[in-house]
């Protein structure tokens, strides 16, 4: 007997004997079965994907959908709509001229305003490069807090932005603020605001970001060696043990790590280089900075290979 496990808002089929197995599924018997004991897990499975056929005489303009889109699970009806083709023959128009068949608007206006929300959300993570699952995870948070009608007032792109980002935060990958407003046509105050009030809405929480989330992109969008971004997130964590940085942001520690390591190695970069892939302000950057150049001997790892002796780093 097959056992159903509910992630978010999606069921998924899994072998009772083993769980964590990948289900193999027979595309011309319709069955799904387990590759492990060769259990048939689900029989007369039903594909919801696009199907259609092409022939090599056939237009490039003409649609070769039969059944219509995917199934939708994240809509009411799954979306599962008619949709009346354009009629080519002197019976398919009335005596004016007017197409005798014509669609009518069968969504609702709920389900329109998610799709309007869903295709936001994939534009939003295509710009910043964000994989599948991050899209998903951010659509099931949007529809559970647009049905909750708990953010009345607020627009649904501002909803949306700020759903990204907790999504972010949830599957390990975060992101800024400054990085989502940037995507995005709401100011960063209003993702704040939203972002505050969803996690109070749904009752969840998102792990405390640190600065070893952001050192390895940043350093891999400066062009840093592994050596400095090894160092550079060494330091910043040494200068959090060690209470250095009190009261001051993941990121502008972490830029001015970054900052310091790259001082001390060949590869030299300046604040405006890294305040513009960090999203913070130069002076952020020497503020930081200030606060652990005192302590700069203790922070580097032992088998670093300076550039340039810490005695030399710059003092701001």
């Amino acid at each position: 007997m097959a056992s159903t496990s509910r992630l978010d808002v999606l069921p998924r089929v899994t072998c009772p004997n083993h769980p964590d197995s990948i289900l193999v599924e027979d595309y011309r018997a319709g069955d799904m079965i387990c590759p492990e004991c060769g259990l048939v897990v689900g029989d007369r499975v039903i594909d919801v994907g696009s199907e259609w056929r092409t022939f090599s005489n056939d237009k490039a303009t003409k649609d070769p959908s039969r059944v219509g889109d995917t199934q939708n699970p994240l809509l009411s009806d799954g979306d599962l709509t008619t949709m009346i083709g354009k009629g080519t023959g002197a019976a398919s128009f009335d005596e004016f001229g007017n197409s005798k068949y014509q669609n009518r608007r069968t969504m609702s206006s709920s389900d329109r305003a998610m799709m309007n929300a869903f295709r936001e959300i994939t534009n939003m993570a295509d710009r910043i490069n964000l994989p599948r699952n991050i899209v998903d995870r951010t659509n099931n948070l949007f529809k559970q807090v647009y049905e909750q009608k708990s953010l009345k007032g607020r627009s649904n792109d501002a909803i949306a932005s700020a759903c990204l980002y907790i999504a972010c935060r949830q599957e390990g990958v975060p992101r800024t603020f400054k990085e989502i407003c940037a995507v995005s046509r709401i100011s960063k105050k209003e993702i704040g605001r939203c972002f505050k009030l969803i996690l109070k809405a749904l009752e969840t929480s998102v792990d405390l970001i640190t600065t070893g989330d952001f050192m390895s992109r940043f350093c891999s969008n400066l062009g840093l060696p592994k050596q400095v971004q090894m160092a550079a997130t060494h330091i910043a964590r040494k200068a959090v043990e060690l209470d250095l940085v009190p009261g001051r942001s993941p990121i502008s520690v972490a830029a001015a790590a970054i900052y310091m390591a790259s001082q001390a190695s060949a590869e030299k970069r300046t604040q405006k280089e890294i305040g513009d892939i960090a999203g913070v302000a130069d002076v952020t950057i020497r503020q930081s900075y200030r606060l652990i150049y005192p302590r700069a001997p203790d922070l580097f790892p032992a088998d670093f290979k300076f550039d340039t002796p810490v005695d030399k780093l710059p003092q701001l």
